[in-house]
């Protein structure tokens, strides 16, 4: 008996599958539900386990143990913390257990090596600390563990100068990403019946209740679903280009006639809610408007989902919807949304309006017609493509580099960074001008989250330390610039989020690459072959080859500031 329901967008607990206890495979990845994972310790004939990039929270629960049939547990991309319990070492059969990017803490037990079934381990980028038994790294090596500063002991580890506890941060101006902690979920134990052997007339009811359990509990999940689309959420309507029809939602609650709003549990009441908060007096309008839109799914992210909205008076705007992972307090967010709408800069894709409510985020973007510098750069590199020239290039670079400039200088005193350089956020309005995105919402993130999705783009220090940075921002850039230099994508290994594709190109280190191949005096092999065909640029690209190496220095100390990276290429 199996249940798949992957990427629909389902959310709320699954408290409807504890009573599947004949339920053999479960694949629930890639939506929004919450809750913990309680639940399926009550599915004790679980083989094959899969709830990634959902947001689910609290422990793993002792009671875990009862999954004796258990093959494969997926839980990575979520929000779950606290220990890994000794109890998990019951699992014996288990070959694949993936916990990675979550917020787990504490000592990793050395149950994991008695596991003569297992294959695959991922605990990267979580918030272990303390000794790392050496004969489980002998077993699944480093690779299996990277992305948890606090752990010790053999090498590549740092020699362990303490015993069981964790280690403390040093003070810093950076300013961390949000781990905001969530309510967790009081487990509860539910007795049931021990099965009897055969096929007895009982046992041949419960099959069959069983078989209508899961029936309803289908049904129930579409049901939810399909009504979430239509009852009080924007229902996205095809485009004329045959765009994807697409949907977000607004949380809204009915209140009983005659009384006050009932404020929410976040301090939100229902009039707050009904509101979107504008920056600007300039082209606001009604959240009621933005439910009227049709639009389409431009994209989505590890942060939600971006829709290209048309409202009724033709206007057009972007918005991302947030999701559920690592929610933040209405005050809280709202002191974010401060700090992300204040930057008003040519180079800067501004922050218009936003809408909160417990279950539902939304921003509100000016809408950029144009590509990205990414999918300039890297689309369509076959037969009949149009080479990004020099003068192009050089421009975007520039335009980007001041908007990132004003940022750094704008929150100069609480060292505020981007948090998220990458060439696909920087965007292109209508008469080609570059404009930086995605400015401040890593800071929602838990840095563990807000460092594993930079990719290539990571600057060398935040492997051990988890922290956004602008002088990591820097190192972000130079990357940028080397990218479009070279017209080579930064590798995106090694990532837990992305596994390697046999038949892929082997991964590069971009900056890495570029220092070798210059150090061997062979630095025209270094630009992209587009770039080689315009005649007297050779000095203006050694002299952007050397911003962005200055950029991708691995002492974070003697980078440039962005205001000095601008000048530089102003200069060129």
């Amino acid at each position: 008996m199996s249940l798949s329901l992957p990427s629909l967008s389902l959310r709320g607990p699954i408290t409807a599958l504890s009573l599947l206890d004949q339920l053999r495979i479960l694949d629930l990845q890639n939506n929004r539900l919450n809750g913990t994972v309680s639940p399926l310790t009550n599915c004790s004939n679980l083989k094959l386990v899969y709830l990634s990039d959902n947001d689910f929270s609290g422990d793993i629960p002792p009671e875990i143990s009862r999954l004796k049939r258990l093959l494969r547990l997926d839980l990575s991309n979520n929000n779950i913390r606290g220990n890994v319990p000794k109890e998990i070492s019951g699992l014996k059969r288990l070959i694949t257990l993936r916990l990675q990017n979550n917020a787990l803490t504490g000592e990793i037990p050395d149950l994991f090596s008695s596991f003569t079934s297992l294959k695959e381990l991922n605990l990267t980028n979580n918030e272990f600390f303390g000794r790392l038994p050496g004969s489980l790294l002998k077993k699944f090596s480093e690779k299996s563990f990277v992305g948890n500063e606090g752990l010790c002991g053999s090498n590549p580890f740092p020699v362990c100068s303490f015993t069981g506890s964790p280690p403390v941060d040093t003070p810093t101006e950076t300013v961390p990403s949000n781990p905001s902690s969530m309510p967790r979920t009081p487990i509860i134990e539910q007795e049931r019946p021990k099965a009897h052997k055969g096929l007895t007339p009982g046992a041949i009811v419960a099959i069959v209740v069983a078989n209508c359990v899961v029936f309803l509990v289908v049904v129930s999940f579409a049901v939810a679903y399909f009504c979430g689309r239509n009852n009080g959420e924007i229902v996205w309507k095809s485009g004329s280009d045959g765009g994807k029809r697409s949907s977000y939602g607004s949380e809204k609650k009915v209140y009983a006639a005659g009384g006050l709003p009932e404020p929410d549990s976040d301090g939100t009441n229902a009039t707050d809610r009904s509101k979107l908060v504008f920056f600007e007096r300039r082209k606001q309008f009604e959240l009621e408007d933005l439910l009227r839109a049709s639009a389409e799914m431009l994209g989505k992210g590890s942060l939600g989902t971006v829709y290209k909205a048309v409202l009724d008076d033709g206007c057009t705007v972007a918005v991302k919807r947030l999701k559920d992972a690592n929610p933040c307090p209405r005050k809280e967010f709202e002191q974010y949304m401060d700090v992300i709408g204040k930057i008003k800069h040519p180079n800067v894709v501004k922050l218009r309006a936003y809408y909160y409510a417990k279950e539902e985020k939304l921003l509100v973007y000016d809408f950029l017609p144009n590509a990205s510098l990414h999918s300039l750069l890297h689309g369509n590199r076959g037969p009949g493509r149009i080479p990004l020239d020099w003068t192009t290039r050089i421009s975007l670079v520039l335009g980007a580099a001041r908007g990132l400039a004003k940022i750094h200088e704008e929150y100069n005193t609480p060292k505020i960074p981007h948090g998220n350089v990458k060439s696909s956020n920087v965007l292109l309005d209508k008469n080609g001008v570059a404009l930086i995105s995605d400015f401040g919402l890593s800071l929602l993130l838990n840095p563990v989250h807000a460092i594993a999705r930079l990719g290539g783009y990571r600057a060398p220090e935040q492997a051990e330390v988890k922290r956004l940075s602008q002088m990591a921002d820097v190192y972000s850039f130079g990357v940028l610039l080397l990218e479009v230099l070279t017209g080579r994508a930064p590798s995106q290994y090694p990532s837990p989020t992305r596994p390697r594709i046999e038949d892929e190109e082997p991964a590069v280190d971009l900056p890495k690459w570029v220092r070798s191949v210059v150090k061997e005096e062979w630095t025209a092999e270094v630009f992209d072959q587009e770039l080689l065909r315009y005649k007297n640029i050779e000095e203006e690209l050694v002299s952007m080859l050397h911003v962005g190496l200055a950029c991708v220095v691995p002492q974070p100390e003697k980078r440039p500031t962005m205001t000095e990276v601008a000048k530089m290429i102003e200069d060129i």
